[in-house]
């Protein structure tokens, strides 16, 4: 729902009751991915879609329907039909499930408030009963990423409890995903699905070293939503006015700005000093910090060599293993626009536990990768090693 947040918290301000499509499962090729969503007012107006167009006329009927007859929320399946192309269905040969429901603002104000936060660039999740007893579906509750509190109820402190703890999990991850709580006595007698929605500030990239590598990453890195920081503490070579992508350009050593600067699971660092003299210091705080890629450039000899200084430097083994040296997937990449992609792309990888390897290669949907949304904050490491991109200089 966090796709439309802004058109919904216009309704919320005017306290106008509305009908909420949510896209709660997803199989195959669908165009959407699960959260998002279509709304529809009482004069008919609409926002959103869930499926990119082909299925849309007919949800949006739903929750006419829906807001006409005040009938209990329910959960639709679409999928292609063989008998009539068309027909209501998905013409990708996926299937989605979409939960329509009838929202009353006035009997939910914290979704309002929730709402806020979104359009202020603040951190919040929405948790969403997507599959329950009848009572509870489409019931919300939510969470603000500085506010331990939650608000919203799906009536019962345990299970209050038990929705709030999982959405702060995911929050902490960035990622929207199903969850399923209860079935026990330590949370609540009855199972439930929940969509976390989750609305988190940008992603950080931060580049170390002011080479013409991290101009090309840096453009990268901000078409991707990444919040870029260049540092290099060469002050003639760190300018804004050479990284006009960036958000930041800072002049200072890097392992220096490392310790006094934020990083989360989402963080990337990309060394390119390709220097031992700043590459050591820095990737060994790099590799004791709690962020989701840590990669640096240089030859297969630079990297040997790089791995000899920091176990000397008492890094351990464990720690090295996060290492993505030499950096980059194998593109064949040469310009550093070039090594700009290969880098991206293995970010994107890594942050979705992906193989990297040609979609030509694998079988299966061509997105269940999707799936590793639906994990917990915590990461695995990949059990594969890429390749690196070429890499310049020894």
């Amino acid at each position: 729902m966090l796709n439309i947040a802004d058109t919904l918290r216009q309704w919320c301000r005017e306290a106008s009751p509305f009908a909420l499509a949510t896209v709660v499962d997803v199989s195959g090729s669908a165009p959407l991915p699960r959260g998002t969503a279509l709304a529809v007012d009482r004069n008919g107006n609409v926002v959103g879609n869930v499926s990119g167009g082909c299925v849309d006329g007919a949800v949006y009927d739903l929750c006419r329907d829906l807001l006409a007859t005040g009938g209990a929320p329910g959960r639709v399946r679409f999928g292609y039909s063989d008998d009539d192309a068309f027909a209501v269905g998905l013409t990708c040969g996926g299937e989605i499930e979409v939960l329509v429901q009838r929202v009353d603002p006035a009997a939910e104000q914290h979704l309002g408030t929730a709402l806020d936060h979104v359009l202020r660039g603040r951190s919040a999740a929405v948790a969403q009963v997507v599959d329950g007893p009848q009572h509870l579906l489409g019931r919300t509750l939510s969470v603000a990423g500085d506010n331990e509190e939650h608000d919203g109820t799906l009536g019962g402190t345990r299970e209050d409890e038990a929705v709030a703890s999982r959405a702060r999990a995911l929050l902490r991850a960035g990622r929207t995903a199903s969850v399923e709580i209860g079935g026990d006595a330590s949370t609540c007698p009855q199972r439930l699905t929940i969509l976390v929605h989750t609305h988190v500030t940008r992603p950080r990239m931060l580049i170390f070293g002011a080479v013409d590598f991290a101009v090309a990453l840096s453009q990268v890195g901000h078409f991707l939503g990444y919040h870029v920081t260049v540092c290099d503490a060469r002050s003639v070579f760190t300018s804004p006015a050479r990284f006009p992508h960036a958000d930041q350009v800072v002049v200072d050593w890097p392992h220096r700005y490392l310790e006094r600067t934020e990083v989360d699971t989402r963080t990337a660092i990309c060394a390119l000093t390709h220097d031992s003299k700043f590459d050591v210091p820095l990737l060994r705080r790099a590799l004791a910090l709690p962020v989701g890629y840590v990669g640096a450039l240089g030859s297969r000899r630079t990297h040997e060599e790089r791995l000899r200084r920091l176990r000397d430097a008492a890094v351990p083994e464990d720690r090295l293993v996060r290492l993505h040296s030499p950096i980059g997937l194998d593109l064949g990449a040469h310009t550093p626009e070039e090594t700009a992609i290969s880098i991206a792309a293995e970010i994107i990888a890594r942050t979705h536990g992906a193989t990297g390897l040609p979609l030509s290669q694998c079988t299966g949907p061509i997105h269940q990768a999707v799936r590793t949304a639906d994990r917990t904050f915590e990461e695995e490491s990949p059990s594969w090693i890429p390749h690196g991109a070429a890499q310049v200089g020894d």
